[in-house]
């Protein structure tokens, strides 16, 4: 099952997009029809808010008083914090609940309001998120939905800022413009990225990264950051580390457009382990891979693999990305064996060394006119390896 994160702020227009992804066959899990339906009256939520905010929160004929439990909890911090403590947890369980009962073969989207503010972004594959201006905002809230200016106001006061669900957003939808441009936007996403990202999850698919080398995108760092997130969520206690590895890390060089990361595991067991947990967040494995190509007089700061020539040393797991609109390689290394040492040295010696780069980039080029990329690149490699180790022995490095 593909679970989409879907969220803005209140009065971006998320609701047209949660909308429409029903209109294409989403099985749609709103967080607000949930937070209301877990404070109706005579649920444990209800009481317990009267039992903190007092009872004339209610009205008259027992049902809870929106904008009087507003005007109380949006007052200040403690008060909101003490109301999202006794409604998350609720709104959480009752959200399981749903979930559990919808088929494996449908695409849930979850329309979490507060996805951001709660620490929910890297539970999701694919988080999406609805932007419009703050004053953009204000002005809907008010003309709109009868709200006053200062109640508004303080609503989107207390919500994440841009920047904040920015940083988790893997899709930006724009809705700066009108209704109908926000709901192609959302139908586009929908059957260009999402639908198939569904389909190579349930064929165990994963997409391929081009060859062609590109200019350095500013963002990669960001989107590493949030599959970093991800990945660590997905594998829980198993990953000693988590880290942007390959070119695509080093500040300003060209490189694929793919991100390349590492998860460092204590054994090969381990690995296989979190292997469905990886999947379940959007990296299938790829089986045929097992093993880096064995370097002669291997390396490692770890003494006892340290100029050991076993090529089971250079085992590793893979898998991939699911989503054709963001290629990825996950590497899965054990702590301390050559290539996880050496994926970690390569980064750091790339990123040190102007020249290096451009004589990196200069053999993948060559590379490109190859049928086998990651192969024509190896003799490079093997020189390559020896040079970043005098480097890391004349600097002291340590992963």
């Amino acid at each position: 099952m593909l679970r989409i994160g879907l969220t803005g702020g209140i009065g971006a227009g998320k609701s047209t997009v949660s909308a429409t992804f029903a209109d294409c066959g989403g099985v749609v899990v709103d967080g607000d029809v949930i937070a209301r339906e877990v404070v109706e009256p005579g649920t444990e939520g209800l009481a317990r808010l009267v039992d903190v905010f007092g009872d004339d929160i209610l009205l008259p004929g027992g049902a809870l008083n929106r904008p009087a439990l507003a005007a109380k909890a949006f007052a200040d911090s403690d008060n909101r914090a003490t109301l999202n403590g006794i409604v998350h947890p609720l709104v959480a369980r009752r959200r399981a609940e749903i979930i559990s009962a919808v088929s494996e073969d449908e695409v849930v989207v979850e329309d979490i309001p507060l996805l951001v503010e709660s620490g929910m972004a890297p539970l999701f594959p694919l988080v999406a998120v609805v932007h419009t201006d703050a004053e953009e905002r204000l002005k809907r809230l008010v003309e709109h939905r009868a709200m006053s200016e200062s109640d508004a106001r303080a609503r989107i006061a207390a919500q994440a800022t841009d920047e904040e669900r920015r940083a988790v957003a893997d899709v930006w939808l724009d809705n700066s413009g009108s209704r109908g441009e926000l709901v192609e936007r959302a139908r586009e996403l929908w059957y260009q990225r999402i639908l198939p990202f569904a389909h190579n999850l349930r064929e165990g698919r994963t997409v391929p990264a081009a060859p062609t080398l590109v200019p350095a995108d500013a963002t990669w760092p960001a989107q590493a950051r949030r599959i970093i997130e991800r990945l660590k969520t997905a594998s829980g206690h198993h990953a000693l580390r988590v880290d942007h590895i390959g070119s695509s890390a080093v500040p300003g060089m060209d490189a694929k457009d793919v991100i390349d990361v590492q998860i460092t595991v204590a054994s090969l067991a381990v690995a296989d382990q979190i292997s469905d947990a990886l999947e379940h967040a959007g990296y299938p494995r790829i089986d045929r891979i097992t093993a880096d190509e064995a370097k002669p007089d291997a390396r490692s700061t770890v003494a006892e693999f340290d100029h050991t020539n076993d090529p089971a040393l250079w085992h590793k797991r893979i898998h991939a990305s699911a989503d054709p609109g963001r290629p990825t390689h996950v590497h899965v290394r054990v702590d301390g064996w050559p290539n996880q040492q050496f994926a970690l040295l390569f980064t750091d010696w790339l990123a040190d060394h102007q020249s290096v780069q451009e004589d990196y980039l200069a053999a993948k080029r060559a590379a490109q006119a190859s049928s086998n990329y990651a192969e024509a690149k190896e003799p490079w490699f093997f020189d390559a390896y020896r040079r970043a180790w005098d480097w890391a022995d004349a600097t002291s490095w340590r992963p």
